[in-house]
Order: C-alpha cells, then structure tokens, then sequence
C-alpha cells in the first residue's frame, strides 16, 4: 500500500511540473528553464534577464543570415523596430554534454512594428547553451527558414 501511494505521489508531481520535466531531469531540465525564461525576456524586453541569461560571447544568428553578438542582439530587441508579442515554442530536444547544452526547436511567434503591423514567425532553432558556474547561458543560436 505504501508503494502504491509513492507512486500515485510521484505521478501527481511529475503531472503537476509540466513540460520542464519532458526534457528530463537535472540539467536538461535546467537547460529547458533557461530557454523558457531567455524567450519570456525576450517578450518583455527584460535587459537584466537578457544579459544574465546571454554569455558574453553570445554569437545569434537570424534566420535571414543577419548575425549580432550580444549586445547587439539585446539593443535590437530593447529599442529595434519590432516586439514580440509571444513566443511559443514546440518540438524541443535538448542534449547536454558535460558544460554545453544543444537545444533546437520550432520557434513560433509574433512580431509587432510601431505602425502596429503585426507579422507572424515560423523558423527552426538550433541552440548552444554553455555553463558558466553555476548559470546556464546562451553562447551560440542560429535560425533557420523551414
């Protein structure tokens, strides 16, 4: 009786906890948080999230072939033509090897201009994720055109 109830406990957690805990566990799992809140900052224009959770040697790539290093990717989203009105992210794998971390997904979302011109994404990402003591931080993401 007392294993049946560990179980229907451990089920109720793992349900509870979402897709975080689809990735796996420890450190897939704190990859797939790290790019959770990157995509939340990057929604909300938080430039202190942005910074934290970008390595300083971040390289990002567009899907139009466009590259910014990091403090061109974050001036772009604080003051670039455009915002993010959501991201949604589907088909996410993330592999972890020692102290880097790939992650690639579909990347769906929408873009809105100043004139109030919304424009809809669809691309896929890969993405390289590195350690940096006890953080997860973005180092390298490159888009692509599906």
């Amino acid at each position: 009786m007392t294993v049946h109830r560990r179980m229907l406990a451990a089920s109720a957690i793992l349900l509870a906890a979402g897709p975080v805990l689809a990735q796996g566990t420890g450190e897939q799992a704190a990859v797939a948080r790290a790019v959770d809140a990157l995509n939340k900052a990057m929604v909300g224009r938080d430039k202190a999230q942005l910074e934290a959770l970008s390595a300083p040697q971040l390289s990002y790539g567009h899907s139009a072939g466009r590259i910014e290093n990091r403090q061109q990717f974050i001036d772009n989203l604080m003051t670039g033509p455009s915002q993010f009105r959501f991201i949604n992210l589907s088909e996410q794998t993330v592999e972890v090897s020692g102290n880097e971390a790939i992650v690639r997904h579909l990347f769906v979302a929408e873009t809105q201009n100043r004139d109030g011109q919304v424009t809809p994404v669809r691309i896929g990402v890969l993405q390289v994720w590195q350690k940096q003591g006890a953080d997860w931080r973005l180092l390298a993401r490159q888009a692509y055109r599906l």
